[in-house]
């Protein structure tokens, strides 16, 4: 069977406030390469991955194009696109320049018969493996949907307004989520159009969609498999999540591999 093409969005666009600095976060350096540089080389090497599509804020795309994908030398990045508010905008855009790739998007619109699998990757996550790539890619033949993540290791306590304790779920039950998530091209693309849509009515309400599997399971039927990533595949996000990327790196003598 002939593999079908894999294209990953990297998602760049977050100003990264709880980092509490001036540089947004995916350009600040981590032992000596800006944070981006870790997933796109990631993706760089992979024998998975067969494109790629960079999203980030708009202000920032040349600065990108000149200084991370033409310094580096990441030839699997194909477009560098302008990101929106929300995570899911950056994604849809991301999603569009996949789609106009294909040749096969019409005016306006991504094209929801694009083949082959969709990616989704936070570009603050530096430690993506093969591996992950490798699970995910088996996975997502079967399944249509999965998303990397790992099981809990600590309880969970569902809280009221005030801040008690309302109810302990089974940690057996409960896993943390990571990226990559992956989609049939077709599923992601439809299901993302069908939020575009909706996405007023659902600000109205109250209802925030917080990762791509959510999209998935709000506007599709299909159900999305949870796949085994890596406890050490952190987000960075604060200053002390710098500290412990920095550390992992140091430990594995500067090579991501967990």
């Amino acid at each position: 069977m002939n593999k079908k093409r894999c294209t990953a969005i990297v998602l760049a666009a977050g100003r990264g406030s709880r980092m509490e600095s001036d540089v947004a976060k995916q350009y600040m350096l981590l032992c000596g390469k800006p944070l981006i540089w870790y997933a796109l080389h990631a993706v760089e090497e992979s024998s998975v991955i067969d494109d790629c599509i960079l999203v980030t804020g708009a202000e920032d795309i040349s600065y990108v194009e000149e200084e991370i994908v033409a310094k580096y030398v990441f030839s699997k990045v194909t477009a560098v696109v302008a990101g929106g508010k929300e995570r899911y905008d950056s994604v849809y855009s991301g999603l569009q320049a996949a789609a106009d790739s294909s040749g096969q998007s019409g005016a306006g619109s991504c094209a929801a018969d694009r083949d082959g699998y969709i990616f989704i990757q936070d570009g603050a996550r530096p430690f993506l493996t093969e591996d992950i790539l490798e699970r995910c890619y088996q996975t997502v033949q079967s399944d249509h949907a999965c998303v990397a993540g790992m099981p809990v290791k600590d309880t969970i306590k569902l809280v009221d307004e005030s801040g008690f304790a309302r109810q302990t779920p089974d940690r057996n039950f409960m896993w943390q989520v990571q990226t990559p998530q992956v989609f049939d091209a077709s599923l992601i693309i439809s299901a993302y159009e069908k939020l575009m849509q909706e996405k007023e009515r659902l600000l109205r309400e109250g209802i925030s969609i917080t990762d791509d599997a959510m999209v998935v399971e709000t506007f599709t039927d299909c159900k999305v498999r949870l796949v085994e990533g890596a406890y050490g595949n952190i987000k960075v996000t604060t200053p002390e999540d710098m500290v412990v990327a920095e550390a992992l790196l140091k430990m594995q003598g500067g090579m991501v591999t967990l």
